[in-house]
């Protein structure tokens, strides 16, 4: 891929949502807004919160963070002891107002709310379908599928009818929805998203990673099984299979565990810090270099640059400092307002790294300006060697359920041989993990979806997928 000037444009992985939900907590709105707060590293372009006492269900909504979004209203306007939350990075559908969840909608037993990560592969097939039959849309977002799915005549019958509309998606998702007398959550069949489940007091809580359930005091129970449906009210909780799991692999993402989680949550059973600490140990077998240090990119090259020091022996140190009031760069939706954050969210300590021979470890390289600016400020600030390790593959393959780069000529990897890459990036040696030595840091590597390294995916995937596919999709004529 090319950027204005003709040469390699590389960039950082960016994914879809965060969800958190509860049932009989007390203070419900606080407890899910300090829910999202754990999880704003996984959306930042907007937040909403839908309660329900029972009776009412109220909402606020909005783009930006959670903290601007929520700046303005109060959370005593949110009563109730059900509700649940999101923060959105859209990977279907543009960042605009109508595309903020949850979405709130209206059947004829009431109002509901829906909230959603992940990919839907057959959302333009079944959005042409409802369309062609007179169906409105609010929002271009593949989530508002399963909307019309409850809402049809078809599906009624609570709750046999969700979980018979949940059989009808295809790809990458985890939901959240509620009622004004429940909450429901549920998975794929082939488990691609996190969705975890807690216990706060006498009531429950659902949120994507499990640091989410340690912010508001929640004790972790279990995973959302890949193909249930999970229903918590007054009865109690209880879960269903609208649809057998796989009978082979699952198709757990491992970008979750590369990147995207926090590295004090357990995705997928597996603890994050501690995994990328082992890729950092393997990376470091398959890839030593004769160095003065190792340092990381933050913040999810650090645990990878500590196993790293700890296989080589040489020692780590912080040659970048983040700056915590920059948002991560993979959140920002365009590449121009990417591009825009690189300069302000990471600083050269030029103590650390002045006329030493460093190892800087990253998580991956997808197609930003990043790598590049990095180690130009390395080098503008003294470092005699820059030698780059990735703690994954390269990425030559497009991913169809929940990380935005849906295309091959987006990727660098896919595009140009990994030297030119380097050369691009100005590094003295670049390096990448192999799949090999990815795998084996998981107790269970065939349940998980290398699909953007290998070109082999668990699931079937659309012929075509692109961002804004439903962006200004119209029924056919007649």
């Amino acid at each position: 891929m090319n950027n204005r000037n003709g040469k390699l444009d590389l960039a950082e992985p960016r994914e879809a949502c965060g969800l958190f939900g509860v049932f009989g907590v007390p203070e419900t709105a606080r407890a899910i807004h300090a829910g999202l707060f754990a999880l704003q590293h996984r959306g930042q372009e907007g937040a909403g919160i839908v309660v329900s006492n029972g009776e009412k269900i109220r909402s606020i909504k909005g783009m930006g963070l959670v903290a601007e979004v929520f700046a303005t209203r109060s959370l005593a306007e949110l009563e109730g002891h059900l509700g649940i939350g999101h923060v959105r990075y859209s990977t279907t559908g543009s960042s605009r107002p109508q595309n903020v969840q949850p979405i709130v909608f209206e059947c004829v037993d009431g109002l509901w709310a829906l909230a959603h990560n992940g990919n839907l592969t057959n959302s333009q097939a079944m959005r042409r379908s409802y369309q062609e039959a007179g169906a409105i849309f609010q929002t271009s977002t593949d989530s508002e599928i399963l909307m019309h799915l409850i809402a049809d005549p078809a599906y009624r019958g609570r709750p046999r009818r969700v979980e018979r509309a949940l059989a009808e998606l295809q790809g990458a998702f985890s939901f959240l929805l509620m009622t004004r007398d429940s909450v429901l959550a549920a998975r794929d069949r082939y488990g691609f998203r996190p969705l975890s489940v807690g216990r706060l007091g006498g009531g429950y809580v659902f949120a994507s990673e499990t640091c989410a359930l340690e912010q508001v005091g929640a004790t972790f129970e279990r995973d959302v099984l890949p193909g249930e449906l999970v229903v918590v009210d007054a009865k109690g909780i209880r879960g269903s299979t609208f649809c057998e799991p796989v009978s082979g692999p699952l198709g757990q993402c491992i970008f979750e565990h590369v990147y995207f989680a926090r590295p004090d949550s357990t995705i997928f059973g597996q603890s994050v810090h501690e995994t990328r600490v082992a890729l950092g140990r393997q990376l470091a077998r398959e890839h030593p270099v004769e160095a003065n240090l190792v340092m990381p990119v933050p913040d999810s090259g650090s645990s990878a640059a500590l196993g790293y020091s700890l296989e080589s022996g040489l020692p780590m140190d912080y040659g970048f400092i983040r700056n915590h009031y920059i948002g991560r760069t993979f959140i920002m939706p365009e590449s121009d307002q990417r591009s825009g954050q690189v300069d302000l969210k990471l600083a050269v300590v030029p103590g650390v790294v002045r006329d030493k021979r460093v190892v800087v470890v990253d998580d991956s390289i997808v197609r930003g300006t990043t790598s590049r600016r990095r180690i130009a400020a390395l080098r503008k600030a003294g470092a005699r060697e820059i030698h780059l390790r990735i703690s994954c593959p390269p990425i030559r393959h497009p991913c169809y359920f929940g990380i935005d780069f849906p295309s091959r000529k987006d990727l660098a990897a896919a595009q140009h041989p990994l030297e030119d890459i380097r050369r691009f990036i100005g590094a003295d040696s670049l390096a990448f993990l192999r799949l090999e030595g990815l795998l084996a840091a998981f107790e269970q590597p065939g349940d998980y979806c290398t699909g953007c390294f290998s070109g082999k995916y668990p699931a079937p995937v659309p012929e075509q997928h692109s961002k804004t596919a439903l962006e200004n999709a119209q029924a056919a004529p007649a």
